[in-house]
């Protein structure tokens, strides 16, 4: 409140498991990364402030005033957790547009992108291989999810994408993966895989396959919730639509009064008495 120009941005994530690449709780090239993403203006705070794994100082006097620079600003902002979870994902992927290896490498490279998931890279100086365990919570969502993956691979087989990195699913783990732990295979919704060629990562277009691969698994369970919501609201007006013909099926009752009179039946003395009259 002293000073309404700062902001500190703090940032919490998940404990990297053994297999991942971290230093100091950070992933592999975090701190260039964050660099080169928000340049001047910001301060990386060292240590950062308790129970965050991160923290940012942003100095608002030293931002342009251009409304355009500050929307992209906080569009980096908003992105500031992929933009750190991804960082060994970019270091290894700019490797392979120079059509080299990292010698600080490993044969399989383990990266966390979820709390207790990672998913797996195989460098090597021509290509990089990609590999995403899928685990889903939800039984429905895993049927969903293992439907919308086999689709998923089969419309990269189109003409319009043959251009795109290629893409295969399969139910086990791929050979690729021998030698990883085996907790971190456990998939209830299979195996995807990418191969990602120098010509994916040329240029404008590194920074996109870092941001498609490192949002996979987000990017999927996107299409499997929304699918889930289509199939509730179609379901909805189906049961709506035979509620309606069931109403309109039902018999008009039908009444026995006649003009609203009541009748009284008359015992043989009281007409006999009536006919006197």
């Amino acid at each position: 409140m002293k000073n309404p120009n700062i902001l500190l941005l703090s940032v919490s994530l998940p404990n990297p498991p053994p297999e991942a690449m971290s230093f100091d709780g950070l992933p592999l090239g975090a701190i260039e990364a964050i660099k080169t993403t928000y340049g001047t203006g910001f301060q990386i705070l060292d240590p950062p402030r308790d129970g965050f794994s991160l923290t940012l100082k942003l100095n608002f006097s030293k931002v342009r005033p251009d409304e355009a620079y500050r929307n992209s600003l906080l569009t980096k902002l908003a992105s500031i957790r992929e933009v750190v979870m991804g960082a060994p994902l970019k270091i290894i992927l700019k490797h392979l547009a120079s059509r080299t290896v990292a010698p600080e490498l490993d044969r399989l490279v383990a990266i966390m992108h979820r709390p207790n998931e990672t998913f797996f890279l195989v460098p090597q100086a021509d290509k990089v291989t990609v590999a995403f365990p899928m685990r889903f919570k939800d039984s429905v969502d895993t049927i969903l999810a293992t439907s919308f993956l086999k689709q998923f691979v089969e419309a990269r087989r189109a003409a319009s994408l043959s251009s795109a990195p290629s893409c295969s699913w399969s139910p086990t783990a791929p050979q690729e993966l021998e030698g990883a732990p085996k907790e971190t295979l456990s998939a209830n919704a299979g195996f995807v895989t990418f191969v990602i060629m120098p010509r994916h990562v040329e240029g404008e277009k590194l920074d996109r396959t870092v941001w498609n691969l490192s949002t996979f698994h987000a990017y999927v369970s996107y299409h499997v919730k929304c699918s889930e919501g289509f199939m509730h609201t179609r379901m909805r007006r189906r049961v709506e639509s035979m509620i309606q013909a069931l109403d309109q099926a039902k018999p008009l009752e039908k009444t026995r009064s006649m003009n609203n009179k009541s009748f009284k039946r008359l015992g043989f003395s009281d007409a006999n008495h009536t006919n006197s009259k």
